[in-house]
């Protein structure tokens, strides 16, 4: 700005110089002229403003640069916050919830072993006491998986202050984003902390499906040992047999 002012003095100065101006001769004590010459001076007044231009327009073409680079430096600045470990202890705490499953646990081999023994169908070679012995393994493998769908909903409840207090970091670091990577961070975070809260969902569902399960096929077995228990009761025995009975011991004896 200054530099162009500058030019423009310079341009209405050399505007203000008389076209008719008539050489001025100095007489010195010497016998030398010098010659004044308002054309010549007009000239070099216009490429001292020219160059005075190509400067101002240097600067302003560095300081371009410069602010370009400084915004490139922003935009590769990274994210000064991670909320990366404490949503893997969330996810940890869930896990180890899930893993203590009692009895029957979230395990395909350890399923189809129980659904072939203890939810099989009722041997009819099994004693009474072995019948009334799996019905009690069954009830308590149902109490026991309803008491771990309770802990995990617990566990993912107790999750959700840690959900809050980082979903509330991450919306302020986006929002305080100085660059396009920052700001991709926060939100790659944010996506992070959406599928921890998914996770949890998941497990909560997995573990009162498997109670509801187990419930279920606790009813079915049930239902199956009442049959042969029935069938059982039912099945004449071999009834009464008479026999010789000493009511007194003889003497010779």
């Amino acid at each position: 700005m200054i530099i162009r002012r500058s030019r423009a003095a310079l341009l209405a100065a050399a505007a203000l110089l008389p076209l008719s101006f008539s050489p001025v001769l100095v007489a010195p004590s010497s016998a030398q002229w010098i010659v004044y010459d308002p054309t010549n001076y007009a000239q070099n007044v216009l490429q001292a403003a020219r160059a005075l231009e190509q400067i101002n327009n240097q600067i302003t073409s560095l300081q371009n640069e410069a602010q370009m680079l400084i915004n490139q430096a922003r935009n590769l600045a990274s994210l000064p916050y991670s909320s990366l470990q404490r949503l893997q202890q969330s996810i940890q705490r869930t896990q180890q919830l899930l893993g203590q499953a009692q009895n029957i646990a979230f395990d395909v081999q350890q399923i189809d072993q129980a659904f072939q023994t203890t939810y099989g169908n009722a041997s009819l070679s099994a004693s009474d006491q072995q019948l009334i012995t799996d019905a009690r393994t069954r009830w308590q493998n149902t109490v026991g998986s309803l008491q771990d769908a309770m802990r995990v909903q617990a566990g993912v409840v107790g999750n959700l202050d840690t959900n809050r207090t980082e979903m509330s970091a991450l919306v302020s670091q986006s929002q305080g984003a100085t660059g396009a990577l920052q700001a991709t961070q926060a939100g790659n975070q944010i996506l992070a902390l959406q599928a921890q809260q998914l996770a949890d969902l998941t497990a909560v569902v997995a573990a009162d499906g498997r109670a509801r399960a187990l419930a279920d096929a606790e009813r079915a077995a049930a239902a199956e040992q009442g049959r042969e228990q029935r069938r059982r009761f039912l099945t004449p025995g071999a009834g009464y047999q008479p026999g010789n009975a000493r009511m007194f011991p003889s003497s010779g004896n």
